[in-house]
């Protein structure tokens, strides 16, 4: 018999094989039904496309649909239940004593990383994902999910600094104030990496933005020559 003490050590430290199997296929699943939903969109319109042909299309039950995206908006929102702890997170991650537009700074960065993770993980082009999620998000309806999405991270963000720095946001505006700037230049920043085909990286556009902001938000910021050429070149095509 072997007991725990003489098992041997790649038994007790190797994470289980069929574990790690499962992931890969979860991963994937979600993966598969985010084309094909972004594909259908495309094709059809964001409207006509219903949960059950996604389903259908990924060659997996609805029940599996729902079991990964609680909505139809989710697939392309990325709605998640842990996404607003991860934000959370992301903020409080900051060492101790680092100033507050910083710390927003670095966790715009690392949203950054994860948008650009994401769109690779779709395999292709990441410029025609972000195409057609632009066009989807056109329908009114997922306009008003996605606004809704956008004041709970914001919401999550202020609380988040405000605890930082030991205020009452409901007395004390600064966190809030930063909580909204962040996610106007985090989507300003993601407009403009996706009108420059990825070509401009998603941080540098962000490390622009923020370096704007500290400047005055001067009319001859670097921010606005970032793009520069890109156009043209796209143009040229």
């Amino acid at each position: 018999m072997i007991t725990a003490d003489h098992a041997p050590a790649a038994q007790l430290d190797s994470p289980h094989p069929d574990s790690s199997l499962r992931e890969r296929k979860k991963r994937e699943t979600r993966r598969r039904l985010r084309r094909v939903a972004l594909g259908l969109f495309a094709e059809r319109g964001y409207s006509s496309v219903t949960a059950e042909e996604i389903a259908e299309a990924a060659e997996v039950s609805t029940r599996t649909f729902f079991n990964y995206f609680p909505s139809k908006e989710a697939v392309l929102l990325s709605a998640d239940p842990d996404r607003l702890r991860e934000i959370r997170e992301s903020v409080m991650a900051a060492p101790a004593g680092t100033p507050a537009v910083e710390v927003v700074h670095l966790a715009l960065k690392t949203w950054a990383r994860e948008v650009v993770a994401q769109l690779t993980e779709l395999g292709g082009d990441p410029d025609g994902w972000l195409r057609r999620m632009k066009a989807a998000r056109a329908d009114l309806h997922l306009r008003t999910a996605q606004a809704a999405q956008m004041e709970a991270m914001e919401r999550t963000i202020a609380a988040a600094l405000a605890e930082r720095l030991g205020v009452d946001p409901e007395r004390d505006p600064y966190p809030v104030l930063l909580a909204v700037l962040a996610s106007g230049m985090f989507r300003a920043s993601l407009a403009s990496w996706a009108a420059s085909g990825g070509s401009v990286p998603l941080e540098r556009l962000i490390d622009l933005a923020f370096l704007a902001v500290a400047d005055g938000l001067p009319e001859t910021a670097s921010l606005r020559h970032a793009l520069d050429g890109v156009t043209d070149r796209k143009e040229s095509h």
